[in-house]
């Protein structure tokens, strides 16, 4: 079985070696950087799974890294951080970032915090793989299941993982109304230890991004259901 491939971007060299180290032990594939050009560089050579990215590097921020890579590709971010400001940690989301680890950290968090996200990416992919359905139409959204890929009126829009596994899951129960809570424990994992206002954030992103409004709609008071419209396509094959 092919190992997951872990890049780690941390300036200090001490913590990135112990972060590849232990990840090793657990049976990942490493590479580990010091600067965010050379993290970047790697991402293209390396092709990460998973990027766990400190916020602050000597050449460049860490959010700055996220912009570029969440403008490129669907690749999953930790970001690692002595930042605990919760003001800090929705700038993050909001650049694409769909979990943190706050220094000092215990290894074990680390792993858990790893295998959560990849086991979530798995888990939705097998899902999409049981059916023969491979895409889905929504007025002028078209949604490539297989490729994880979002095209409105024809041109790619790019989503976060975290963004495109929200959408399939309040799209796969259409009309069922989520609390936050739910979609917390459903798409980012029952030990993820972010706030309900996660799931606000993304959905807002969703709604800017493939302009959603319709489709999308909150419950007040409980939280967020994908509307059933008369007008919808359905699901079909290529």
């Amino acid at each position: 079985m092919e190992k997951s491939r872990i890049l780690i971007i941390e300036d200090e060299k001490a913590i990135a070696d112990l972060l590849a180290y232990a990840l090793n032990k657990e049976g990942f594939h490493t590479m580990a950087v010091n600067t965010g050009s050379d993290g970047l560089r790697q991402i293209e050579t390396f092709n990460p799974q998973l990027l766990l990215l400190d916020w602050m590097l000597p050449d460049m921020s860490g959010l700055d890294i996220c912009r570029k890579v969440t403008a490129a590709q669907n690749l999953p971010i930790i970001m690692i951080t002595a930042r605990s400001d919760i003001t800090d940690k929705i700038v993050g989301l909001e650049f694409g970032v769909d979990d943190y680890i706050t220094k000092p950290f215990d290894m074990r968090e680390v792993v858990a915090r790893i295998r959560n996200i990849l086991r979530r990416i798995q888990q939705l992919d097998r899902t999409l793989e049981e059916g023969p359905d491979v895409r889905i139409q929504l007025g002028d959204i078209e949604i490539l299941l297989e490729e994880r890929l979002i095209r409105k009126n024809h041109v790619t829009v790019e989503l976060t993982p975290k963004e495109f596994d929200l959408l399939i899951t309040l799209y796969k129960f259409k009309g069922k109304v989520f609390t936050r809570s739910e979609l917390l424990d459903v798409v980012w994992g029952y030990d993820y230890a972010g706030d309900t206002r996660t799931v606000d954030i993304h959905v807002q992103r969703l709604r800017k991004k493939l302009d959603l409004n319709a489709w999308i709609t909150t419950v007040f008071g409980v939280g967020y259901k994908f509307e059933k419209q008369v007008d919808e396509s359905h699901v079909f094959n290529d």
